[in-house]
């Protein structure tokens, strides 16, 4: 027999050990498939269609539905966003039959139902629709949602005011979502907005130092949200420098809403102010003029108020604005034109018997009164307001001002110019001064001062029609209009001064603001009482007011 070759040995043992080389590999294959197996993360479920999220959302419980709402806002899927704002605004309905999520679409003739994940129109009666019920919770969750889906919009403002949204509850994963928008983010206001929400979402951080950083960025924000974390922070807070650092913090930001709110009540009391200036200015012409307590002033401002309504409800239905604009003519003429009529009819007669005169001007305010309730009836009447006069203007957190007043305020002061120019620069204001100055002379010198008289009454008895006008963006217009402001016309004309147009609106504004500053601690009517007590002593001690006039009437009044 043939010896092995030296090789041949060594081959044989290779043979024998495959089997159990083979399975030490597969036991290794194995022991590695499932080590990644647990290092891999499980993949998510995919999320149910949106048509299933709804139907599940339209029939759920409250808890069911809150679950529902973060999974259509993750998924963002088309007509997510319609569908939870159909759900926030009471909108979101089901079909009884089979369950399918409905929108409610309302136009102006008809309403309808769509299906709410597609946006189709369906065929389902109202009696087979029923509302999804919706509470307190269920609903600031929503406009968190919406406030998500808006983050991604082009229109800045949009964006601004999902931000501002989202700063009222922000959470960890709130959080995350604007660290994330803010590395994309170009509007600079925005941005401010997040890096204040973010900075109000590390002040519960852990970290003192974070919380430190927070606090120092919130230096002179005025927000409401602001100032009561930092106070509430002042008073929790363990860590010695971020509470010394957010108390600095609060005291600078209680200098600067205390600023804006002196502002406040500053434009509150000029807004006011321009109003009783509207109304005195009229009564300031023809009683410093002609010597006429005119009890039927305010009856002047009712009847330019009408005008306006009337004009908006059955001449210009559809245009508001130019409603409101056209206003201002027609109501001073058709107050002139009754002022004229009352001079001419009543007033020329009493002359030099100022008791008679208020008498008799105190029964024509009763009647016209009587005669708008029987046109108008007895209850208010609503004006619109034109677009450009609603709103605010928002200055910052707490400073915001109203367009509407803000235009009244800007009215009066063209009406005062106005005035001025007749005065100072026309033919009927240089007889007007003479006769207010010197009857008798201007008499001598041609001056028709019958005329005179009627043209001044008719031309203050308009401005009064025009303040009607700014009133009736203010308030309802009613019979009773007037009354509420008659007291107070006479009260800026005798503070300012009999006949004085600068006097006139020197004190209204002023009296304006002295009655907002002592509103807050003392009330309106008490406020309203102090301010007749301190005309009473002023005028004891300045007997024609805070600027005097000169000549006839001086020596008369």
């Amino acid at each position: 027999m043939r010896p092995l070759r030296p090789g041949l040995p060594v081959l044989l043992s290779l043979l024998m050990l495959l089997p159990a080389l083979a399975t030490i590999t597969h036991a290794s294959d194995q022991a590695i498939t499932e080590t990644s197996a647990i290092d891999m993360p499980a993949q998510p479920e995919p999320l149910p269609a949106l048509h299933d999220m709804l139907s599940a959302l339209a029939q759920g419980n409250f808890s069911g539905k809150r679950k529902l709402v973060d999974q259509i806002a993750e998924a963002k899927r088309p007509g997510s966003r319609a569908a939870l704002d159909a759900l926030l605004n009471n909108r979101l309905y089901y079909d009884k039959d089979s369950g399918r999520a409905l929108m409610l679409v309302e136009q102006q003739d008809s309403s309808f139902y769509v299906d709410a994940a597609s946006g189709a129109p369906v065929d389902v009666q109202s009696a087979d629709a029923k509302r999804v019920t919706t509470n307190n919770g269920l609903r600031s969750q929503l406009r968190s949602a919406l406030a998500r889906f808006d983050l991604d919009d082009a229109d800045a403002t949009i964006r601004l005011r999902a931000v501002k949204q989202l700063r009222e509850d922000i959470d960890a994963s709130t959080a995350a979502l604007l660290r994330q928008q803010l590395s994309t983010e170009q509007d600079d206001d925005i941005i401010e907005q997040m890096e204040v929400a973010l900075a109000l979402h590390d002040l519960d951080d852990i970290d003192s130092s974070i919380r430190l950083a927070a606090v120092q960025r919130l230096d002179g924000e005025l927000g409401n949200d602001v100032y009561n974390r930092l106070t509430s922070l002042v008073d929790n807070e363990p860590d010695s420098e971020v509470r010394k650092t957010a108390a600095a913090v609060l005291k600078r930001i209680d200098g600067k809403r205390s600023f804006f709110s002196g502002l406040e009540t500053t434009f509150f009391g000029l807004s006011f102010g321009s109003v009783l200036v509207l109304s005195a200015i009229g009564l300031a012409i023809t009683f410093g003029v002609m010597g006429v307590i005119n009890m039927a002033h305010g009856e002047m401002m009712m009847l330019g108020a009408y005008t306006t309504f009337v004009l908006q409800h059955y001449v210009f239905p559809d245009n508001i604005a130019l409603s409101i604009v056209v206003s201002i003519p027609a109501a001073f003429v058709v107050a002139g034109a009754v002022g004229i009529a009352i001079e001419r009819g009543i007033v020329r007669f009493l002359y030099g018997r100022p008791l008679e005169t208020l008498l008799a001007t105190f029964g024509v305010s009763l009647v016209l009164q009587q005669l708008v309730r029987s046109i108008f009836g007895s209850l208010n009447q609503s004006v619109q307001t034109p677009e450009f006069m609603s709103g605010l203007w928002q200055i910052n957190e707490i400073f915001a001002i109203t367009y509407n007043r803000l235009y009244i305020l800007i009215f009066t002061l063209i009406v005062f110019v106005g005035l001025l120019l007749i005065l100072n620069k026309t033919s009927l204001g240089l007889k007007v001064r003479a006769v207010s100055q010197n009857r008798q002379m201007a008499k001598a010198l041609g001056v028709r001062t019958d005329r005179v008289d009627a043209l001044t009454f008719g031309l203050g008895s308009g401005v009064a029609g025009i303040a009607g006008v700014a009133l009736s963006q203010l308030t309802n217009v009613g019979p009773n209009l007037g009354q509420g402001y008659i007291i107070d016309s006479f009260m800026v004309v005798v503070f300012g001064g009999v006949g004085n147009l600068w006097g006139t609106l020197i004190g209204g504004f002023g009296l304006g603001i002295f009655n907002k500053l002592l509103e807050p601690w003392a009330g309106a009517v008490l406020a309203k009482i102090l301010i007749l007590v301190f005309i009473i002593l002023f005028i004891q001690r300045h007997k024609q007011g805070l600027f005097p006039q000169k000549g006839r009437a001086a020596e008369d009044h």
